[in-house]
């Protein structure tokens, strides 16, 4: 579903004039539409942290220096950076764990009492990725971040904001529709409790749902194949 397909359905359940383009149009309902169909996907977007669309891997090989440059260009090349998922930063090269990310006191610490041990750690500073000890420039590092691009052009380049008639949604497009639709009654005055009802309950079924979720056994039971002989459920006789 593109951007003008959600503008069209959005301004029909509305009974406004559907409009036949959106980026470029200078109709001031339009502008404000398209306006409106941004605030959306940016506030859907920060609705949850980790939007599994939206979390993304990079890989990347060290410089032999504390100053790996900036993040959201020497690091990550496609420029959609965010912020690291916790936890999930390594170098691969030496299968161990990158630490962090250190806050100023405990990095200028570092720097003041140097420590040669077996882990890196990191310090994120002015949007450049510092570590300490330097690694070394055959070593590869590897993070899991969350983008910054919660829509993506007609080639699936990501973006940060609606640029043409034909850009599609990373997010839940129908999510969209209902945010659209909602916001647009808020701006103009008008009831918008039952359609902002509806736009919650979707959302918070789309924020349970993503990424899916590993099984909860309170009963301590086991339903997962685990490693080694496995034997099978139901009746079984030795011969």
């Amino acid at each position: 579903m593109s951007l003008l397909t959600m503008i069209e359905r959005a301004t029909r359940r509305l009974g406004i004039p559907v409009p036949s383009t959106v980026v470029g149009n200078t109709d001031a309902q339009v502008v404000q539409l398209l306006e409106i169909a941004n605030q959306e996907g940016e506030e859907l977007a920060a609705r949850k942290s980790d939007w599994e669309v939206m979390t993304l891997e990079n890989t990347f090989t060290f410089t032999a220096a504390a100053d790996q440059g900036l993040l959201n260009s020497a690091v990550v090349s496609d420029g959609d950076f965010d912020y690291i998922i916790n936890d999930t930063f390594w170098n691969r090269t030496t299968s161990l764990p990158v630490l962090g990310s250190l806050n100023a006191i405990d990095w200028q610490t570092l720097q003041a009492f140097p420590v040669t041990g077996p882990y890196e750690q990191y310090r994120i500073r002015s949007g450049k990725l510092f570590i300490d000890p330097a690694p070394s420039s055959t070593d590869t590092g590897a993070f899991e971040y969350h983008s910054t691009s919660w829509c993506e052009d007609n080639v699936a380049v990501g973006q940060a904001l609606w640029a043409a008639d034909d850009d599609v949604g990373r997010l839940d497009e129908t999510l969209m529709i209902l945010g659209i639709i909602w916001r647009w009654k808020q701006v103009k005055g008008l009831d918008y409790a039952e359609e902002f009802k509806l736009y919650e309950t979707r959302v918070l079924d789309a924020i349970a749902r993503d990424g899916g979720a590993p099984r909860l056994a309170l009963n301590g039971g086991i339903r997962h194949r685990l490693p080694g002989g496995m034997v099978p459920l139901g009746s079984w006789s030795v011969s």
